[in-house]
């Protein structure tokens, strides 16, 4: 434990920025409605968000190369803050296009800094773990967050101010401990035709759960909103479809180890298909009924970015797996920018149910899309296939991280 010590104020870090993340998100759905934004008007500010995200994903390398971790870190908390603060104080959907703009943007930064910070600090022998406590704070952080909405209240400016304490705050931690300023990341390689080259399928399934979940994350607390259900539903309702994703992806991936990992895949993906049927048709305006059938939902469909990029990691070579991994990060943030505001037109149109049958109309091509690519080229020997790791879509440096104490050239098959 003493070696992780020195880690622990980069973790607490992480626990105020993915939890004030996951609750920004939420919240910008509900307030919108509250203030009479259309389900497409919000939709919009959410693809908006994911431009941003992308831009960081792109150019913050650069900038930690040039003023270092403490700076760049300092510079886009003060910015996120700053923006949470104006989304409150300038009520208009422009400007609230912009500041998600910009938190897309810093976001992307603050993850890809602190996650940065981690890789270097943490030893081969201690990445297991390392990687293990951060999705635990990442799972609770995020889940525990939504429910400050119906302790606070999405109608005034308290949760707002909150939102921008806890970004704030994490600078603290940043502040008082480590001084050490490790040597910026190598800015990555981005070679998007050759990983498409390399493994197609896992290139499309990362784009398709960029459209799906970005639709996901941006809307369903629209969707709990119109079919009826309470404040304290609708944090409930986002935060069992997280924890199931998060639960059942590691049975699914231990299968996926053992199987032809395309047949997990398009299992994953038939159950999103019918998970997102079933809110459709059965589950109504009833709570519990909407609780377990997301709960389904987030179990099938949060895992296929890691089974998708655990693919196209089988197909990589020697060398290759920061290259596959930066090229699915970006294909995934290139799927998320469409998603919310093409998903946001069906709402808008067809109510709020069309959330669903927009990603299973997603899921339903994907699925074809498998089915053919099974037939035209050969399962990954065994002998080739990596394991399977469960990966966040918080950065291009996390895959770095999640290599758990593997050299590179032996995670170029994991």
């Amino acid at each position: 434990m003493s070696t992780l010590r020195p880690l622990i104020p980069l973790l607490i870090t992480a626990g105020l920025l993915l939890g004030g993340n996951g609750l920004q998100g939420t919240l910008i759905a509900m307030r919108g409605s509250l203030e009479g934004f259309q389900a497409s008007t919000i939709g919009f500010i959410g693809t908006f968000y994911f431009l941003g995200f992308l831009l960081g994903c792109l150019t913050i390398s650069r900038m930690m190369r040039a003023v270092g971790h403490v700076r760049s870190f300092a510079a886009l908390a003060a910015i996120a803050a700053a923006g949470t603060l104006l989304l409150v104080l300038v009520i208009d959907p422009v400007m609230w296009s912009a500041v998600r703009f910009a938190t897309g943007f810093c976001f992307s930064g603050l993850f890809t800094v602190m996650e940065s910070w981690l890789n270097s600090g943490a030893s081969n022998a201690d990445r297991a773990r390392v990687l293990a406590l951060y999705r635990i704070i990442d799972i609770g952080s995020v889940t525990g967050a939504q429910f400050m909405i119906p302790v606070l209240g999405a109608d005034g400016f308290t949760i707002f101010a909150i939102m921008s304490m806890m970004i704030t705050l994490s600078l603290v931690p940043v502040s008082i401990a480590d001084r050490s300023n490790p040597t910026p990341p190598e800015e990555v390689k981005l070679d998007l035709a050759k990983v498409w080259r390399i493994s197609p399928l896992g290139s499309i399934g990362c784009i398709a759960v960029g459209i799906t979940n970005s639709a996901f994350r941006t809307l369903s607390p629209v969707y709990a909103e119109q079919i009826g259900l309470s404040v304290a539903d609708v944090a409930t309702f986002v935060s069992v479809s997280i924890f199931g994703g998060a639960v059942i992806q590691y049975p699914l991936g231990y299968l996926s180890d053992r199987w032809d990992r395309r047949t997990v895949l398009l299992v994953s993906t038939a159950g999103s298909l019918g998970a997102a049927l079933a809110l459709v048709f059965l589950a109504g305006s009833e709570p519990l009924a909407n609780f377990i059938l997301v709960f389904i939902f987030g179990s099938f469909a949060m895992p296929l970015y890691s089974l998708s990029a655990a693919h196209a990691n089988d197909r990589a070579g020697k060398g290759e797996f920061v290259l596959v991994n930066a090229a699915l990060m970006l294909f995934y943030s290139i799927g998320a920018i469409g998603g919310p505001v093409t998903a946001s037109w069906f709402m808008q149109h067809f109510g709020p149910q069309s959330l669903f049958l927009f990603s299973a109309g997603v899921y339903l091509i994907f699925i074809v899309i498998i089915v053919y690519r099974m037939g035209t080229r050969s399962s990954v020997p065994d002998a080739k296939r990596g394991r399977f790791t469960a990966l966040l879509r918080t950065s291009t440096v996390f895959a770095k991280l999640a290599r758990a104490g593997e050299s590179e050239d032996s995670s170029g098959k994991s």
